[in-house]
């Protein structure tokens, strides 16, 4: 498990990651209106936050893990400064275009109906949620005991836990869409076909309503 400075200097430094990271961002910035504030939630340490900050986006991050959080502090000083990257802390008391949430932070949620629920009230009619997850239909993972154990499980349930210190679950995107609604409707979801075998990484797009 990498924290702080360690996580930041590994994902810098993972083609694959990077690659998913870039993927995430380009689509984030794409959906984005000019000018419109965004909330990084699971802010990690602020990769993201900053790329926002630099299109001109007033971001709000939220980031539960000390650790992270005191390396976004570094990571981002020039931003805090400038105020360009503002921390929030719950309840979340912003309101914006957008939140994105990357890197499979709402795989550590077992259920996410309260969280959109609260989601709902930070951002604003029109807007999104952006959220990138794990895929639990990735055959890169069948190799291990936990996916073979688990499969029946998603079958008939559409999720399942892996049993952890970080308490990562899986689901399957129509579990999440459901727990989004009212307020949000699954837009968007990538990948499709094929690529459910291939992505580690599935993104999940909920318009507000």
């Amino acid at each position: 498990m990498h924290t702080g400075e360690q996580y930041h200097k590994f994902i810098l430094n993972s083609p694959r990651d990077q690659a998913v990271r870039d993927s995430f961002q380009k689509m984030a910035l794409d959906l984005l209106p000019a000018g419109a504030d965004v909330l990084d939630f699971g802010a990690g340490t602020g990769i993201d936050a900053k790329a926002y900050a630099a299109n001109g986006h007033l971001t709000f991050v939220y980031e539960p893990s000390k650790a992270m959080y005191e390396c976004l502090e570094q990571h981002c000083r020039d931003e805090i400064a400038s105020k360009t990257i503002v921390a929030v802390a719950p309840p979340l008391n912003c309101k914006v275009q957008a939140v994105t949430a990357n890197f499979a932070v709402l795989d550590h949620f077992a259920d996410h109906t309260q969280l959109f629920e609260e989601l709902s009230r930070v951002v604003q009619q029109g807007g999104f949620v952006l959220a990138s997850m794990l895929n639990p239909y990735y055959l890169g993972d069948a190799r291990y005991g936990w996916w073979r154990a688990n499969v029946i499980k998603l079958m008939r349930h559409g999720r399942y836990a892996i049993p952890s210190e970080s308490g990562v679950h899986r689901f399957a995107p129509q579990v999440v869409a459901r727990a989004a609604a009212p307020h949000f409707r699954l837009e968007r979801l990538i990948p499709r076909g094929l690529g459910w075998a291939t992505h580690l990484y599935m993104f999940l797009l909920f318009r507000r309503l």
